[in-house]
């Protein structure tokens, strides 16, 4: 509801292109047809304006995605990714758009048939919420213009899809023949009277009383948008190189594979520059590799001069691969391909990629190709504001806006792992992306959403592993401690937002996670042998039977959730939770080694084991389960470089994943290829948020200026973003972003100091740096402050507590400040 758009039922109604046959059952449950099969629909409806108008506002929804044009002008894409009973909306003001005179609205919907990495199919009720459709409204002037049987629509047969799904690539491969779409198709001057008139779908359920138009089961209220507008620059290769190839007759449909297969037999690249004109040979293909030297995500477009029937396939690769071996077997299989119709060929994709490199394939025949152009329309979440960080060591500096690219790449409609492959949306991962938005993005409405769209908990109140999606919609089992994370985030967002009602609608999702975790309470007052997947990190760590690491995660989550109930006046829950800690706290004291001065992984019937990670250590920290007078020789021994060791369960020699390590791991067999003795396990990139947070919370944040260097190691080969794990991975994993995080935490010191930033903490540790500077956000505006040989200047929005290096404290008003770093006394 808005002032544009009061009350509760919409004026547009839900259409689509055709409907089945269908009879109500007057005994049914709903789901009576299964979800269509994937198409792309064409609408659109012409009208005409006695004069430009001043104002045109407009909502639109649709299921799955749809893409807004208005007289052939691209107005905007969504609706963003959400579980179907809680499906968005986006408004826009179109009058810009307008003219007086003839006009007219066009809408692609696609519908994917089956649940992806991003999307899931609604519980249709009758014909309701099973097939392409599209419920729009637009205010123009006095009138109304709607989604009604006044609109055409078109079920185009230009797009198929491929069949078949990897887990590992999870945007949906596009194929699209280019000579079944006539590109005028969203202008005025397109004649629509071969196309049909569109249906109204109405709700045939009981008690649904045959409504067509918004709110209507499956979809509910629907919700607006709730986050900016996503965008980016058009991005350019940087590079291009051309080989030939002889024809193989192997060939298979999917893009990909057919670029791979033809690349194994390639000659020589040479230099290429564009446009690039190629004559076709009847047994040869020509391709064409384009480098943009570091990852980028959007809208691939191609630009070509071609001959009608052409097919060319485009690969879209996140690093170099041997082309005799091919990529790994878990490297990405992104691709698409677009067949010419001859005239006007210009492909712009419907979905996202991220990619460094682009292979694209000219195929064999007769006559000649010219490849125009080739791009990517970044498309992503922008980082708005002037935050900002600076350090006289150019290496931090490089790390700070590495961190946030990679989080750039990782920020679409929802936080996902990463843009070249899954695209998915993990409740656990996202912890990251959000604390990077809320030190260096002024808007914080994406980092919100991340609290929002994970919160949809299974009927036993965890939270999926992923949500919107596949894995969600399959109902299986879950990564349980990712859901830790979340809460995590749920805290993190109440001591920067301040926001009690968003506060008091997440505590009941945050009590069920850690009531369904106090079910595997032992009588020890720990966690012991809790099913599903424990992944904790991607690290070999040891998660099985009675666990230090998911009973410190869940402390930690217990801790947190009391002090927001005390927060809001809910004492009862906060003394039942602390309840459960104090427990765990007594309990905890069997996973100690005071020999090594840390806690190991876990205890087997009995007898604790030796494996010690980092991990185990930093969650004795920040859960509070360690006596604070153990924190400083933790973090001595789990940052001890001699006993340090790298090692993975899943990680393979190849870049990628091991599919026996997998295998192997899934059936409980463990190869343990260290002294777990006198050696302890370093964490992966996802899990070092928490040994970060436990190295500052041990007294020790000067050391991370040092630890964050390690991450320099994926800033290699034009690389511009972290890497998933140490040594394997997909480039650009913004479960890794944490140095970004860091150093303005713990480096440059900012925090909250009460929930909404109503007071800010400023504590500096920069070690051996002698310059910084940053500017951080609050609700209340920038907090800059400027670090320079042990002098500290404050300019803050709001009143805050100075933490000297000595732990001596002052607290000073809103305003400029300065400081010594080695001592309380304020200078000026």
């Amino acid at each position: 509801m808005s002032d544009d758009f009061p009350g509760v039922r919409w004026h547009g109604h839900w259409i689509v292109a055709d409907l089945p046959e269908f009879t109500m059952s007057p005994t049914g449950f709903g789901r009576d047809l299964p979800p269509a099969e994937f198409s792309r629909v064409l609408f659109r409806r012409t009208f005409d304006l006695r004069e430009k108008l001043d104002r045109a506002p407009l909502r639109v929804s649709a299921d799955s995605r749809y893409l807004l044009s208005v007289n052939g002008a691209e107005v905007g894409r969504g609706p963003i990714r959400s579980q179907p009973r809680r499906l968005r909306y986006d408004e826009y003001d179109v009058s810009s758009h307008l003219v007086a005179g003839r006009n007219v609205i066009s809408v692609l919907v696609t519908y994917y048939g089956n649940a992806n990495s991003f999307w899931q199919p609604a519980a249709s009720s009758g014909l309701m919420g099973r097939d392409a459709q599209l419920v729009l409204e637009a205010r123009l002037g006095d009138e109304w213009l709607v989604t009604d049987e006044r609109w055409r629509a078109y079920r185009s047969p230009a797009w198929r899809a491929f069949k078949g799904h990897d887990a590992l690539t999870g945007v949906p491969v596009e194929l699209l023949d280019a000579r079944e779409l006539d590109p005028s198709w969203a202008t005025t001057d397109f004649d629509d009277s071969g196309w049909t008139t569109a249906s109204l779908v109405k709700a045939s359920h009981h008690g649904g009383l045959a409504e067509s138009r918004p709110p209507v089961d499956p979809y509910g209220s629907m919700l607006p948008r709730g986050i900016g507008t996503l965008g980016g620059e058009r991005v350019s290769p940087v590079t291009a190189v051309v080989q030939t190839a002889p024809l193989r007759d192997d060939l298979t449909d999917h893009p990909a594979e057919r670029v791979v297969a033809q690349l194994a037999v390639a000659g020589t690249p040479t230099p290429a520059e564009l446009p690039l004109t190629v004559s076709l040979a009847p047994e040869t293909v020509t391709i064409v590799t384009f480098d943009f030297q570091r990852i980028v995500a959007g809208h691939v477009e191609l630009g070509v001069d071609a001959p009608a029937g052409a097919r060319l396939d485009l690969f879209y690769q996140e690093a170099e691969f041997d082309a005799t071996t091919g990529p790994v077997a878990s490297a990405p299989r992104t691709s698409a391909s677009y067949t010419a119709r001859g005239v006007g060929d210009h492909y712009k994709a419907i979905d996202i990629n991220g990619l460094r490199r682009i292979s694209l394939m000219l195929p064999a025949g007769d006559g000649e190709i010219q490849v125009r152009d080739i791009a990517v329309d970044e498309y992503h979440y922008p980082f708005a504001g002037g935050a900002r960080f600076e350090s006289s060591d150019a290496e931090l500096t490089r790390l700070y806006r590495a961190g946030i690219r990679t989080t750039e790449m990782n920020s679409f409609d929802a936080f996902t792992d990463c843009p070249t492959r899954e695209q998915r949306a993990w409740v656990g991962d996202g912890v990251v992306h959000q604390m990077v938005h809320l030190v260096a993005n002024e808007d914080w409405r994406l980092a919100r959403n991340y609290i929002a769209l994970g919160a949809s908990p299974r009927s036993d109140g965890m939270l999926p592993m992923t949500v919107v999606g596949e894995a969600e919609f399959g109902g299986g089992f879950s990564i349980p401690d990712w859901a830790l994370h979340w809460i995590h985030g749920v805290w993190n967002l109440y001591r920067h937002d301040g926001d009690r009602e968003a506060t008091l609608e997440q505590l009941p999702v945050v009590e069920r996670i850690l009531r369904w975790y106090a079910n595997f309470v032992d009588e020890h007052g720990t966690i012991s042998d809790v099913p599903e997947w424990n992944l904790i990190d991607w690290s070999s760590v040891f998660s099985s039977a009675r666990s230090s690491l998911i009973t410190g995660l869940w402390a930690r989550g217990l801790r947190e959730y009391a002090e927001m109930s005390d927060w809001v006046g809910n004492t009862a829950s906060a003394t039942w939770a602390r309840g459960l800690h104090q427990a765990a706290q007594v309990g905890f004291e069997d996973f100690w080694d005071e020999e090594r001065g840390s806690y190991v992984d876990h205890i087997v019937e009995g007898e604790r084991k030796p494996a010690m990670s980092q991990a185990a250590g930093a969650t004795a920290i920040v859960s509070g389960l360690a006596p604070r007078e153990r924190w400083a020789r933790i973090v001595d021994v789990i940052t001890d470089s001699e006993s340090l060791v790298i090692r993975s369960w899943i990680g393979g020699a190849d870049g990628g994943y091991d599919m026996q390590k997998i295998v192997e791991q899934a059936s409980g067999i463990y190869r343990i290829d260290w002294d777990a003795h006198t050696e302890i396990v370093l964490a992966e990139p996802f899990f070092s948020y928490v040994v970060h947070d436990a190295v500052a919370l041990g007294g020790a944040a000067d050391r991370l200026p040092d630890l964050l260097r390690r991450w320099s190691v994926f800033l290699q080969s034009g690389y511009d973003t972290f890497g998933e794990c140490w040594g394997w991975g997909t480039p650009v994993h913004a479960w890794s972003a944490t140095p970004t995080k860091d150093l303005i935490w713990y480096v440059l010191g900012v925090t909250p100091g009460s929930p909404g930033y109503e007071t800010a903490r400023i504590a500096p540790r920069p070690g051996r740096i002698t310059q910084l500077s940053g500017s951080v956000p609050t609700p209340y505006g920038l907090l800059h402050v400027d670090v320079d040989n042990g002098i500290v200047r404050i300019d803050s929005p709001v009143p805050f507590r100075f933490v000297d290096d000595n732990s001596i404290e002052y607290d000073g008003p809103a305003g400029k400040h300065e400081f010594t770093l080695t001592t309380s006394g304020k200078q000026k």
